[in-house]
């Protein structure tokens, strides 16, 4: 089976409610869609948001990566050496790890069609359901905690708040209104997403861990290249420090793990560029003993599957972080990853599982 066809398109989806963090504010959920056509009329998809602020591509980088860049190498290649074209991919440029991640897991789910398996058999099958938890962005005390209680009232037990945008004195009023809002049985994660400073992060844990806040974890609290600082946070505190900016390929996450300098990873197909990388990324976090999460962007319900195919395949991923379709006003993807509330399945096609996606007319056809 050879590669005979690269589509790719853009979408654009507006979410329910603006989603805000500390480096970003985001209104409508835009990526480019790519499809990759076999010589026997199968279909692979895969998708790659623009997140600028974190990994640095934008809709024009990643479409011409794909367009310019990676498609002169892939038509007519056999699928049945996926290492090599996934290899060629990663060795033909530096950075657009989004691009990558999109072809990436369009590969998969055709290699996976072809063995005639879902695409988390074919990686591992540890698990056929994950639970997800759903995230409060950035608003006022009292806006965040309406909508923690509207989540868990629709039958979400974790949530992941984003902090770190303003002062750390309002994050902490931020959390207590959110504790005192949903009780103590739901877990709360924080995401800082690098808006702390080193002194000013281990100040505010200690201050949340001496109010009984009963915080379960915290994401990124320091810049992504400070591993110095994320180190020192991880000594000082009794609660989880979880890297996220910080690991983007295996030698970085490999640095971290050397260095101690996390607790747990926060995986990402977009930062690792797909999921070859990813599997790489989780495997030597596991020899370390460090568990890992599987998290997207503001993706939708297509590269979603994708990472959950993974993340359910692997032992050693034990959190997910998979809100983001929900988050949206339209749902693109006929088929794929199924949501009943916090619970997602898989089908049982080969492959990703889907079948159709519905996006804006535009980006035509390349081959």
């Amino acid at each position: 089976m050879q590669i005979q066809r690269i589509d790719v398109m853009r979408q654009s989806t507006p979410l329910v409610k603006p989603f805000k963090t500390a480096l970003r504010t985001v209104f409508q959920a835009e990526s480019v869609l790519v499809r990759i056509t076999a010589d026997d009329g199968r279909v692979g998809w895969g998708e790659a948001p623009a997140t600028i602020v974190i990994t640095g591509d934008s809709l024009e980088s990643i479409e011409s990566a794909i367009v310019h860049t990676f498609t002169p190498l892939l038509i007519g290649k056999s699928l049945l050496a996926y290492e090599q074209i996934i290899q060629s991919v990663h060795q033909a440029m530096i950075g657009c790890s989004s691009g990558k991640a999109a072809v990436d897991m369009a590969v998969y789910d055709l290699v996976a069609q072809t063995c005639g398996v879902p695409l988390y058999q074919f990686l591992g099958g540890y698990k056929d359901r994950i639970e997800t938890d759903f995230t409060v962005s950035v608003n006022s005390p009292k806006e965040m905690g309406e909508d923690a209680a509207r989540y868990v009232e629709s039958g979400f037990n974790v949530l992941k708040i984003k902090v770190g945008k303003d002062d750390i004195g309002e994050d902490i009023e931020r959390i207590r209104e959110i504790r005192s809002r949903v009780g103590d049985r739901v877990k709360i994660r924080l995401d800082a997403n690098q808006g702390w400073q080193v002194k000013d992060a281990v100040k505010s844990i200690r201050r949340m861990e001496d109010m009984g806040l009963n915080i379960e974890l915290v994401e990124q609290p320091v810049k992504a290249g400070d591993i110095e600082g994320l180190k020192a946070v991880t000594d000082a505190v009794e609660t989880l420090i979880m890297a996220d900016e910080s690991v983007f390929s295996p030698v970085q996450a490999l640095e971290v793990l050397q260095r101690r300098a996390a607790d747990l990873i926060n995986i990402k197909l977009m930062k690792s560029g797909g999921i070859y990388k990813a599997q790489i990324i989780n495997q030597i976090a596991e020899e370390y003993g460090v568990e890992c999460m599987v998290g997207s962007m503001i993706e939708s319900r297509l590269a979603v599957t994708a990472a959950a195919h993974f993340a359910a395949s692997k032992k050693n991923i034990t959190r997910f972080d998979f809100d983001a379709p929900l988050m949206m006003l339209h749902d693109i993807v006929d088929g794929g990853v199924r949501y009943d509330g916090r619970v997602m399945t898989f089908p049982d096609d080969a492959g990703l599982g889907i079948r159709n996606v519905r996006c804006q007319d535009g980006m035509g056809a390349v081959s």
